[in-house]
């Protein structure tokens, strides 16, 4: 497979969608490619943002650790998904820590450049807080998903979105542990459930991590 580059990351993000030609060639021109190995600390939770995080390939966990040491995760980011955003749009430390999951490539937009670009250029901030109204729409489902449903739900929403409709497979990211964390649910809950939906028929285990739907409407009616 051909070496990403910067350019072709940036067009496969969907913050940068709406972003036009003009724009998105400034935005080229200042990012750099940076390459991470697995279970990499990109950045931990109080470090001075570095800029923006585009994901070309792999997958990067977004998680918060409490008092006790317990990490909950946040969310996790693949290729065309963003990291860092927020706290480099408004100048802010990292609210966050973020870890790679597998060994994953990303273009970086650093904080000094991207800030200049955006008190600079009015248009393109416009184009961005447009392409940002989806990943704001995920986060409100995300929301959603954890607090208003119960666990068979959360997990049957979360098949549902990660699946591929023209074949039904599924393909959970990284470990089960970090997924169902990110569900608000213990590692063993999810694996119960995930058993549960086997022996009902509605999905098939094919290998680790790898799942065909059988029963799209049941997983969709648990879902709601």
């Amino acid at each position: 497979m051909p070496e990403r580059n910067v350019i072709d990351i940036l067009a496969g993000c969907g913050m940068f969608s709406e972003v036009k030609e003009a724009g998105f060639q400034r935005l080229g021109v200042m990012s750099r490619i940076c390459k991470f190995p697995k279970s990499y600390n990109v950045f931990r939770e109080g470090d001075d943002c570095p800029g923006i995080y585009v994901v070309g390939e792999g997958l990067v966990r977004i998680f918060r650790e409490g008092p006790g040491g317990k990490e909950h995760v946040l969310h996790m980011v693949g290729p065309g998904g963003t990291f860092a955003e927020v706290a480099a749009i408004g100048g802010l430390k990292c609210p966050a820590s973020a870890q790679t999951i597998e060994p994953t490539t990303c273009a970086l937009l650093p904080i000094a450049p991207f800030r200049k670009l955006l008190e600079d250029d009015h248009e393109l901030c416009l184009c961005m807080l447009t392409g940002m109204s989806s990943w704001v729409s995920d986060l409100v489902g995300l929301m959603g998903n954890v607090v208003l449903r119960d666990a068979a739900g959360r997990v049957a929403s979360h098949l549902l979105q990660t699946s591929s409709k023209e074949q039904n497979t599924i393909e959970l990211p990284g470990l089960k542990r970090h997924i169902a964390n990110h569900l608000n649910l213990t590692s063993e809950t999810f694996s119960r459930i995930l058993r549960r939906f086997v022996q009902h028929g509605l999905i098939s285990d094919t290998s680790n991590n790898q799942f065909q739907i059988l029963d799209r409407e049941g997983l969709e009616r648990i879902a709601q």
